[in-house]
């Protein structure tokens, strides 16, 4: 497809916004040397999503992109399929609902109870069906440059972003070459994936020769997730969990960890790099003290 024109000068489609009104709150605290003193922390609220007339979820979220979100997350748990026609979804600011429409009731709605998601970083909302999604799956067999990959992590690690003004914060972009395209930031890395997979369905944006790129860990959800949009690598500056790795290698998931100034590890999908950098040209980072390779 055509993508949209760009809004900013770093190439973004969608950047992050730190000084939107609502994301963060200033509040008073008293530093180690005693002196009170202001920072910015980031706010959380609940979202409920409905299927039609079903309530399905309630996520704890930073309030951006709600129709993103919630479409992303009913496309990520299969709930809502590329088949399936969307009529409308619909936020309700005061409520903090969204409720997406299709054109016939799914068959998702009758058999499910309602979970609650939270935003700790290890807990995720998994449905049971999420693995069988994976079934004869086949990923592009698409070709990434380790340049281009260097040329991400720098271009990212610079964005002005809500990780850098307040913390407590993931980021998740989508990348096609050397480009971040649309980079989403939540509580929950799981949230901030699902906004890129809502985005995605609704400009109808193709998935085989983009990157993934998040800021935490590659967990199984995040490798099954990626899998289900159809996104062939998935990278990280942070590690991995042993499911993911394993979860990748079962579906061919190119997995990219550690991506820290001249290093990287891949442990899965190694037939997808093409090696045309030298590491010695790339800026590294030091190592922080006390920590080897997060």
């Amino acid at each position: 497809m055509q993508l949209a024109k760009r809004d900013n000068t770093d190439g973004y489609l969608i950047a992050p916004d730190p000084g939107r009104t609502g994301l963060t709150r200033a509040v008073s605290g008293t530093d180690h040397l005693g002196n009170i003193t202001q920072i910015s922390v980031v706010e959380e609220r609940p979202l409920t999503i409905f299927l039609n007339a079903q309530e399905i979820v309630t996520a704890m979220t930073i309030g951006d992109y709600p129709e993103y979100l919630a479409l992303g997350f009913l496309r990520n748990q299969g709930m809502v399929s590329d088949t399936d026609v969307v009529t409308a979804v619909d936020f309700d600011e005061e409520l903090e609902v969204v409720v997406v429409r299709t054109d016939v009731q799914t068959d998702h709605e009758e058999k499910l109870k309602k979970k609650t998601r939270t935003s700790g970083c290890a807990v995720g909302t998994v449905f049971g069906d999420m693995m069988e999604g994976l079934e004869g799956l086949v990923l592009p067999a698409t070709q990434v440059k380790t340049s281009d990959l260097y040329a991400l992590a720098a271009k990212i690690n610079r964005t002005p972003s809500l990780y850098l003004e307040a913390g407590a914060i993931h980021g998740t972009v989508l990348c096609h070459g050397d480009q971040p395209l649309v980079y989403m930031e939540d509580v929950g890395r799981h949230n901030a994936v699902d906004k890129i997979a809502g985005w995605m369905m609704q400009t109808g944006t193709t998935a085989a020769d983009k990157v993934l790129y998040t800021t935490g860990r590659m967990t199984s959800e995040m490798v099954i997730k990626t899998a289900m949009m159809g996104i062939p690598v998935l990278a990280s500056r942070s590690g991995f969990t042993a499911w993911g790795v394993e979860i990748a290698q079962q579906v061919g998931l190119t997995l990219i960890g550690r991506m820290r100034g001249q290093r990287f590890m891949c442990l899965s999908g190694q037939e997808r790099l093409v090696w045309d950098a030298d590491p010695s040209a790339v800026k590294d980072e030091p190592r922080k003290s006390g920590r080897k390779g997060a």
